[in-house]
C-alpha cells in the first residue's frame, strides 16, 4: 500500500504536521475501537480489498521526528511526530504477532473502559500473559503495543484506561488539595515527600497553593531525600520533585501542571554529569519520542543547574568513573538528535573527550551539608544554562 493510501486509511487523523493523541472520554474511545473493528470486518468481506491485514500507525522512527521551537527565548520547545505512517501487517513475518497484539490490547481496553476501571501497564501485562502467553511473553510487548494502539486510535494511554505507574514524589513549599479532600502541606512531610499518584485524572484536579520561588527537579531519590532532610526549601523557597530516575508520565504530568499554574517559577534540574543525566533532563525539557503521540504534551522549560562542566573542579579525581558502553550509546543518540541545544552539546562533547562521568554524590567529599549550599549558591547566582 502506498504511503498516500495508508494515510487515507487512517481512521481518525487529519493532515497536519503535528500528530497528537487526544484526551477522550471512555465512550468515545470505545466508539473508536468499534469503528476499527467494523472497518476491519468490512475489509474482510470485500474480495477486492488488496490488503485487509494492514494497520496504519503513525511512525515513531527517527525520520518522522521533528522539533517545535519556542517562539520566545524562555518558551517551551518540544519534539513531535509528523504525519508519516508505518504499517503492522498480518502477512509479514516480523509483524504477524505485533498485528494480533494490537487487537488483543484493544479488546482488554474496551472491557476495562466499560467497567470504569484503570489498570497499569504492568497489570495489563499479567492479564495478557495469562490469556495469550504466546503473544505477550515480556513487558516490552505490552509497552510497544500500547503505543501502537495510541498511534492507531489517536488517544492517550489514560484515555484507554491505562494508568501511569508512578515512582515520583514532591516536597517543599506547596499545599495540595484534591476535590473534597484535606490539604496536604508538603513542607511538613518526612524526607520521602508526598508520593505522586499515577492516576492523571486525580492529578488534573489537584489545586496548588505555594509561595515558592523555584522548582528544583532532582534526578535521584537519594539526592532528593538529602535535600529534603536538610529542609533546603526553608532556606531557598522552593519545591523539590523527583521521578527517582528516568521520568515517568505522572511525574512529567504534575511538573507540567505546576509550570502552567506558576508560570514565573523557573524549573532547575539537578542531574548526574553523564549522558543519562542529560537524557533525563532532555526528556523533561522536550518530551520523549518513546511516548509517541503524547510526547510533546508535557514538555517544560527546564534549566540545567548541575552537575556541569564548570563544577568539575569541586570533584576529586578519585570520584570520576569511566564512561560505560551504555553511556556511549546514549551520547550517540543525543548527538544525532535535532533538539539538543549547543550548550548541552558542548557538555556532552566534554564528557566524551574526557571519557569520564561524575555523580552528584561526589560533592559529599566536601561534607553532607555541602549539597544544599551548592544548589542555593547556583540558583542565587543564576549559574545555569
Amino acid at each position: 500500500m502506498a504511503e498516500s493510501g495508508v494515510a487515507a486509511a487512517s481512521l481518525f487523523g487529519t493532515d497536519r504536521r503535528l500528530c497528537s493523541a487526544d484526551v477522550l472520554p471512555p465512550a468515545e474511545v470505545r466508539a473508536r475501537i468499534e469503528v476499527a473493528v467494523l472497518n476491519f470486518l468490512a475489509a474482510l468481506a470485500d474480495p477486492s480489498a488488496p490488503a485487509i491485514s494492514v494497520l496504519p500507525l503513525i511512525s515513531r522512527s527517527a525520520a518522522n521526528r521533528g522539533v517545535r521551537r519556542a517562539l520566545l527565548r524562555d518558551g517551551v520547545s518540544s519534539v513531535y511526530l509528523s504525519h508519516a505512517f508505518c504499517r503492522r501487517s498480518l502477512t509479514r513475518a516480523n509483524d504477524g504477532k505485533a498485528f494480533v497484539r494490537v487487537w488483543k490490547v484493544m479488546e482488554v481496553c474496551y472491557k476495562i473502559l466499560g467497567e470504569g476501571k484503570l489498570v497499569t501497564q504492568r497489570e495489563l501485562f499479567y492479564k495478557l500473559l495469562s490469556d495469550s502467553p504466546s503473544y505477550f511473553s515480556c513487558q516490552r510487548h505490552i509497552n510497544q503495543t500500547v503505543q501502537d494502539v495510541v498511534s492507531l486510535l489517536r488517544c492517550t494511554r489514560q484515555s484507554l484506561g491505562i494508568m501511569a505507574s508512578s515512582r515520583g514524589a514532591l516536597i517543599g513549599r506547596i499545599v495540595l488539595q484534591g476535590l473534597g479532600e484535606e490539604h496536604v502541606d508538603c513542607s511538613i512531610l518526612g524526607p520521602s515527600g508526598h508520593a505522586i499518584t499515577g492516576d492523571l485524572n486525580v492529578l488534573s484536579k489537584l489545586i496548588f497553593s505555594s509561595d515558592a520561588r523555584y522548582l528544583i527537579l532532582v534526578e535521584k531519590d537519594a539526592i532528593f531525600q538529602r535535600l529534603a532532610e536538610d529542609r533546603i526549601y526553608n532556606h531557598l523557597p522552593s519545591i523539590l520533585i523527583t521521578a527517582k530516575g528516568y521520568p515517568d508520565l505522572a511525574t512529567r504530568f504534575i511538573l507540567h501542571r505546576l509550570s502552567l499554574t506558576f508560570p514565573n517559577m523557573p524549573i532547575f534540574a539537578l542531574v548526574d554529569w553523564n549522558p543519562a543525566g542529560l537524557a533525563i533532563l532532555c526528556t523533561y525539557k522536550y518530551g520523549s519520542i518513546s511516548m509517541g503521540l503524547e510526547s510533546y504534551r508535557y514538555a517544560c522549560n527546564v534549566k540545567w543547574l548541575g552537575l556541569r562542566g564548570d563544577d568539575l573542579q569541586l570533584i576529586p579525581q578519585s570520584a570520576y568513573q569511566e564512561l560505560k558502553p551504555r553511556d556511549l550509546q546514549i551520547a550517540k543518540s543525543l548527538l544525532s538528535s535535532k533538539f539538543l541545544q549547543e550548550k548541552h552539546r558542548a557538555e556532552l562533547t566534554l564528557m566524551l573527550e574526557m571519557g569520564k562521568r561524575a555523580e552528584i554524590e561526589a560533592l559529599y567529599s566536601h561534607g553532607f551539608d555541602f549539597l544544599g549550599k551548592y544548589v542555593a549558591r547556583k540558583v542565587v547566582q543564576g549559574d545555569y544554562i
